[in-house]
């Protein structure tokens, strides 16, 4: 398995595979609370079973080229991750997620993990648009939006129905050629 380095702190980025699925369901327990606020990636894993699918139907778009899931671990311990929801390479679009338990905010992991992200889908796989979708009350994930350097492109009014409730989305993007002049 391969790690990437995200900095002198040792976190790393490693593949999230379904043989971590228990490793995964204790992290989704310790984020639980965070990140069900937003999105229903930790009610998608709630016991074993379920992990184990969640993290199968991510190496299954990964076989297919559609998605991939990556894990962020500090000092040994899984504490976040971030993946490609869409990976469309014919388009030369795809849209980056992002999660991360309450004990790691604050150090930049996410911003890091971003980064790695958007390199490699524009200068290994080509890609021209990364988008970034985030409910327009996660101030977070928008904040870490601008921190890439992304543009905000609107807002989808109402358009996320999440526990009953409709939510506004915000679209954010970052272009290739724009990525390439902020890295340098």
């Amino acid at each position: 398995m391969f790690a990437i380095s995200l900095g002198d702190d040792g976190a790393q980025l490693r593949p999230l595979e379904a043989w971590q699925a228990e490793e995964f369901l204790t992290h989704m327990d310790r984020a639980r609370e965070l990140v069900d606020a937003w999105i229903p990636f930790a009610a998608a894993a709630t016991d074993l079973a379920s992990a184990r699918n969640l993290l199968q139907r991510y190496a299954d778009k990964q076989a297919a080229d559609t998605g991939r899931l990556y894990g962020i671990w500090l000092d040994g311990t899984l504490v976040g991750g971030v993946l490609f929801r869409i990976f469309d390479a014919d388009s030369g679009n795809c849209e980056i997620g992002v999660w991360l338990e309450p004990a790691a905010q604050g150090r930049g992991l996410i911003t890091r993990a971003a980064e790695r992200l958007i390199d490699w889908a524009v200068y290994e796989r080509g890609m021209h648009r990364v988008e970034w979708d985030a409910s327009a009350a996660n101030t977070r994930s928008i904040a870490v939006a601008k921190r890439l350097g992304m543009t905000r492109d609107g807002v989808l009014r109402q358009n996320y129905l999440y526990r009953g409730q409709r939510h506004d989305s915000e679209i954010w993007s970052v272009l290739a050629p724009e990525w390439r002049a902020r890295r340098g």
